[in-house]
């Protein structure tokens, strides 16, 4: 039995704390490479099989195993899924960071850690919870190469005891986590049981943290960004995909080379009906991918800043001779290496003119999974439709943590493959120029490779040209080549997709948003008008922004721009789009490199207004 003075003290002759249910933050500290991936995910999912709304994000180090790690899980009866910047629960199982881990915990929060740990005596306001690891590890036995991976599940069994989470959906968690093999579900279980046996026996539950069973994720999924995005543009259609290695974005590939060979192949024949290849780097990947764009494939590359970088010069080029492409930049912090684990929102500006001379790139921006997966599956639509690069811009945030959502909705309309001629309809129509603005629009005509008629060929060129491709340095046909692309960047604007705005209050005050930042703004609303101050809320979803960005901005009289970069990067561009509204847009900048919390939205706007 283990009780710390510190309770024994507050509960002399008191009544017990007031329970706290399904309302905590959890903090998992280990080092990297432990094998605390396993455990971790069987906490969380147990609790979301339980209906608890919840979620999960990872802090990880950039380099080396053995380094610190911390896995959060957010509880919310709420329904509330932003970082919190309270910890109410810390599972110490690092010794090394053992002491800074016990300041950030909350007044009366709990703390389980190994028995072979000395207990601390900075905390008398903690009640702490000591597990026999190594002893019910020795008990359970192990393959022994497998120990002190699966001293993990000793603390999955000890926190799932004390705090109520049910055995058979920690086993559940298991068997989609080891994917319904018996062998590691019996053997980790094995360790779990051990725990809990040993908890009941020897603990007293003195804290106020519990978990009980709601039904608040009936039908909902658990997935992260990147994931989202892989089966996004798989059911748009992608069937070429030329990417290298860079963290945060390299689980997007992963996805997509997990879920293409089941889900594409040709069921007469068997063959695969895609090609993924890791290119030598980032400068080569774009290439493949632009040339396969050329080519008539669904095209897409997935990057981070860096990345990026290496790709300007060929994004220029695909702006230019026009040819369609997805990118997926998952940001992280900059400049150079800066914190590659870390979350960030810092490429906007660069990736809007990315490129020499008059570039203006088109940005969709998702905010949570159902986004990711429906941009990973429309950016082909759109990128097709206006024959140039669509860029979704994530982060590490949305991209690799956990999140709850709605099941995606499949595909609704047919592929929208754009204006592509077959040689029937240049016998039809006479001639075909590749450049030629016949509609309008600003968006002409194209032909792919393989098309017969011997008029359907031309050069896909980067240097000058006029509209049938031919080269030149004339400067009328220069202007009017960039005219026509502007016409284009235009009807873009009107195709892309709209913010999401909550005006409903007719509020002086609006917040503006995009990307990650959503759930925490939702949370922070709540808490400002907790505090008597109303505001609306527009969430930016694409650059070029629409009409509706502008007609926001001008019914507001005070209007914050919310983002997690140093310099304000969209409200940059907000006052480039709307000049005569310049002065009333104030930035708002979060940028240490954890996601925005809830809390400091509500500081960063009361400071802000004075209160």
């Amino acid at each position: 039995m283990t009780e710390s003075v510190a309770t024994k003290e507050m509960n002399a002759g008191q009544a017990p704390p007031e329970r706290v249910v399904n309302d905590f933050s959890m903090v998992v500290a280990t080092v990297n490479g432990s094998g605390s991936q396993t455990s971790n995910m069987a906490l969380i999912r147990a609790l979301f099989r339980m209906g608890i709304p919840i979620s999960g994000k990872n802090l990880f180090p950039s380099n080396i195993q053995g380094l610190p790690t911390w896995f959060t899980i957010r509880a919310s009866s709420d329904g509330y899924i932003a970082r919190r910047d309270t910890i109410e629960i810390l599972v110490a199982m690092n010794h090394a960071t053992f002491l800074e881990d016990l300041k950030d915990l909350v007044e009366g929060g709990v703390c389980f850690y190994p028995d072979h740990f000395a207990k601390p005596d900075v905390r008398e306001d903690v009640i702490f919870y000591r597990m026999p690891v190594q002893d019910i590890i020795k008990e359970a036995d192990p393959p022994r190469e497998l120990r002190d991976y699966m001293s993990n599940m000793v603390y999955v069994g000890v926190v799932a005891k004390m705090m109520g989470i049910e055995t058979d959906e920690i086993r559940a968690a298991l068997d989609t986590h080891f994917r319904g093999k018996e062998k590691p579900i019996k053997l980790n279980m094995e360790v779990v049981e051990a725990a809990i046996a040993w908890a009941g026996e020897n603990l007293v539950k003195e804290d106020r943290y519990y978990v009980e069973r709601d039904n608040q994720t009936e039908g909902m999924i658990l997935i992260d960004g990147n994931t989202a995005a892989g089966l996004g543009a798989i059911y748009g259609g992608v069937s070429f995909v030329a990417w290298y290695p860079i963290t945060p974005a390299s689980s997007l590939a992963d996805a997509l080379t997990t879920h293409l060979p089941r889900l594409r192949k040709d069921p007469e024949t068997g063959l695969r009906t895609y090609a993924v290849i890791q290119a030598e780097d980032e400068l080569a990947a774009s290439g493949m991918a632009i040339g396969a764009g050329w080519a008539g494939a669904r095209s897409m590359t997935s990057t981070s800043g860096p990345g990026i970088s290496l790709m300007a010069e060929f994004a220029g080029l695909a702006y230019y001779a026009e040819i369609p492409v997805v990118i997926w930049d998952v940001q992280r912090m900059g400049p150079s290496t800066g914190l590659p684990t870390r979350t960030s929102q810092g490429d906007i500006l660069f990736l809007r003119f990315l490129g020499h001379g008059d570039t203006q790139q088109t940005i969709l921006l998702p905010g949570n999974m159902e986004e990711c997966f429906e941009f990973g599956w429309r950016a082909f639509d759109l990128a097709e439709r206006l024959q140039m690069p669509i860029f979704i811009v994530s982060d590490l945030d949305l991209g690799m943590n956990l999140w709850m959502s709605e099941q995606f909705e499949y595909p609704q309309t047919p592929m929208d493959r754009g204006k592509v001629l077959t040689a029937e309809q240049i016998e039809e129509i006479g001639e075909f120029a590749r450049y030629w603005d016949v509609d309008g629009d600003g968006i002409a005509y194209r032909t792919l490779p393989g098309n017969e008629h011997p008029k359907a060929a031309y050069f896909a060129r980067g240097t000058g040209h006029d509209e049938r491709a031919i080269y030149s340095e004339r400067p009328e046909d220069y202007e009017q080549n960039m005219e026509r692309i502007s016409r284009k960047l235009e009807t873009g604007r009107r195709i892309l997709p709209k913010p999401v705005i909550d005006d409903g209050k007719g509020a002086e005050i609006g917040l503006i948003s995009y990307g990650s930042t959503d759930s925490a703004i939702e949370e922070g609303r709540d808490r400002l008008a907790e505090e008597g101050i109303e505001t609306d809320y527009m969430r930016i979803r694409a650059i070029p922004f629409s009409d509706e960005v502008a007609d926001f901005i001008r019914s507001h009289e005070r209007v914050y721009v919310i983002e997690m970069n140093n310099d304000g990067q969209v409200r940059m561009l907000l006052q480039l789009h709307v000049p005569d509204q310049a002065a009333k847009l104030q930035s708002l900048t979060h940028n240490n490199g954890l996601p925005i919390s809830a809390r400091w939205i509500n500081d960063a706007v009361m400071n802000a207004e004075g209160r």
